[in-house]
């Protein structure tokens, strides 16, 4: 879930505030050099940073480079860290020359002292270019996206790698784009529609075309590199460290798709607002108002992937509905959208365990996860009331609000420990492990149970020469693939070792890659490719287990 990053940091200040202070323990130190690939040279003034992974244990620490582009670091609390490195117009690397988004692992123990880390950084590429219209003007406030595709919750997606508007010359430039494929989208300004429905010899573009359907809607659309208005038929760009690249754009009005639809049992005197997400972005790409009637349409649509929905307007408690559609070359009529009101889970957590009465439940957060993969953005956006964190108060209760229909899964963040598992779930009086939560409006009573007797899996992960390797993906997949919420990953740190916590009972499959494009690993058919690669294991409840994985290699990757 794409939430995750903003939700474990708020769970780990508000984590941190219940915290004691740590006792004093016997610091380490970490001491090496950051330099500029391919010539080696060092880095002067790049920051060093050093965040804990758990905020209670442990704190967060910076260091500059010198001239000779060293550093050094002490008075580190033992504990797990994330090491980064930043430079103006420079991107971190790692040993595979891939950029480096989630720094490199380090565990440090007490009086330990880390010496001869090379941190590696390259020029990040640049993209530059023109917009014009049809005439050949500068065209200005228009959107150049930078895309990418990854994987996020197992499902192949566009991911935003920077974006930036002409000026008024039409020109953009965006800087400190890492090296790889890259896709670019460029947007139309938000009022230079208008312009062309009320301007020109035609009038009333849209008027006509609402009585006359056979007449096309012309308008000018987000076009991709090197200009076709498909995403299917974009055309990537393979990026060089350092480079400068230009693209350019013209735009040109064209036929566009719509999608017309209604409104349905909204109360009196309500309204109602139309969203569209791209499945492919998880964006809010294209809006459109109901009208008295109830229906609507949206225009400017391009084929893909979308979540439409409808947010009711006026109404003294939340209501919204959501649909998936697929667009292709034809537009799309005949939605019909039918809001509810949210549902709220209210609900009650037993700690099993026998350290329960010593646990603080305060220090738990539960997070809803919606059981088909999909990132919770839509639910977001067609609620803004609902959050999807709840904090669990000192007696054990939780509360969802406003909560939009569909099936869910809980999970929990800002475990200090790491060591709890969601053990059982009953909802509205029947069991909800294996199916989730079904939230269909009204109240949902949730009761939950967390043990902290979960398995904990841990080893080293090497290569085929038993060399230990650091910052490898180790993920633990349980049998039923699509339960996002019982997989288990972590990374390795400088010494190959891994330790996964909180592994609910059951069977899995363990793998290492050396490196694996953002989430892929949810993704039933991408785990196919290396069954063979990974180690089967049974958990039972309580168990420890070591064992020794071998890496996963790049070139195994691309088999």
């Amino acid at each position: 879930m794409k939430l995750f990053p903003t939700i474990l940091l708020l769970v780990l200040a508000t984590a941190a505030a219940f915290a004691q202070e740590p006792a004093a323990k016997a610091r380490a130190a970490i001491e090496g050099m950051v330099t500029k690939d391919p010539d080696g040279q060092p880095v002067k003034k790049a920051l060093i940073e050093l965040i804990a992974e758990n905020q209670s244990e442990a704190g967060n620490y910076t260091a500059v480079t010198g001239a000779d582009g060293a550093f050094r670091i002490e008075n580190i609390l033992p504990g797990r860290y994330h090491l980064f490195t930043e430079h103006t117009g420079l991107l971190e690397i790692d040993r595979h020359r891939s950029s480096r988004s989630d720094g490199r692992i380090l565990t440090l123990s007490a009086g330990q002292e880390l010496k001869d880390l090379h941190l590696r950084l390259q020029a990040a590429a640049v993209l530059r270019g023109r917009v014009t219209d049809e005439d050949g003007d500068p065209l200005s406030n228009a959107e150049i996206t930078v895309l990418r595709q990854t994987y996020a919750a197992g499902h192949s997606r566009w991911e935003q790698a920077g974006a930036e508007r002409t000026n008024d010359l039409g020109e953009y430039r965006i800087a400190n784009l890492p090296a790889g494929n890259i896709y670019v989208s460029c947007s139309p300004p938000p009022d230079f529609k208008s312009l062309i429905e009320s301007g020109g010899a035609g009038g009333d573009v849209r008027s006509d075309a609402r009585s006359n359907r056979d007449k096309p809607v012309m308008s000018y659309q987000t076009v991709y590199y090197p200009g076709t208005s498909d995403r299917g038929q974009a055309s990537p760009i393979q990026l060089q460290a350092g480079d400068e690249f230009p693209v350019n754009f013209s735009l040109a009005p064209s036929p566009s798709l719509s999608i017309r639809g209604s409104v349905v049992n909204l109360p009196p005197r309500t309204s109602a607002t139309i969203m569209l997400q791209s499945r492919d972005f998880n964006l809010v790409l294209n809006g459109g108002e109901m009208h008295k009637d109830g229906t609507f349409i949206i225009h400017d649509v391009s084929p893909g992937s979308y979540t439409i929905m409808a947010m009711v307007d006026g109404s003294p408690t939340p209501m919204s509905a959501r649909q998936s559609l697929q667009v292709g070359s034809n537009n799309v009529d005949g939605v019909r959208l039918a809001p509810q009101a949210g549902a709220t889970l209210r609900g009650r957590l037993r700690l099993e365990s026998r350290a329960a009465s010593r646990f603080d439940p305060q220090q738990i957060f539960l997070t809803l996860q919606l059981t088909d993969g999909d990132d919770d953005a839509a639910n977001a956006t067609a609620h803004d009331s609902f959050s999807n964190l709840a904090h669990v108060a000192p007696d054990g209760s939780f509360q969802w609000a406003d909560v939009p229909a569909g099936e869910y899964y809980v999970q929990t963040v800002g475990d200090p420990t790491q060591d709890w598992y969601v053990k059982s779930v009953n909802a509205g009086g029947r069991a909800a492990d294996d199916g989730g939560i079904t939230v269909n409006g009204g109240a949902v009573t949730v009761d939950l149970v967390l043990s902290s007797n979960g398995g904990i899996v841990e080893g080293v992960v090497v290569d085929s020469k038993g060399q230990p390797i650091s910052d490898a993906v180790v993920v633990a997949a349980p049998a039923a693939r699509t339960r996002m919420d019982r997989y288990r990953k972590t990374i390795s740190d400088q010494s190959g070792h891994f330790s996964l916590h909180g592994i609910r009972p059951g069977d899995y499959t363990l793998f290492a890659w050396e490196s694996v494009d953002g989430d892929a690993y949810y993704n039933a058919d991408f785990l196919k490719l290396y069954e063979g690669q990974g180690s089967a294991l049974h958990v039972s409840e309580g168990d420890r287990k070591s064992l020794q994985l071998t890496g996963i290699s790049e070139a195994e990757e691309q088999q």
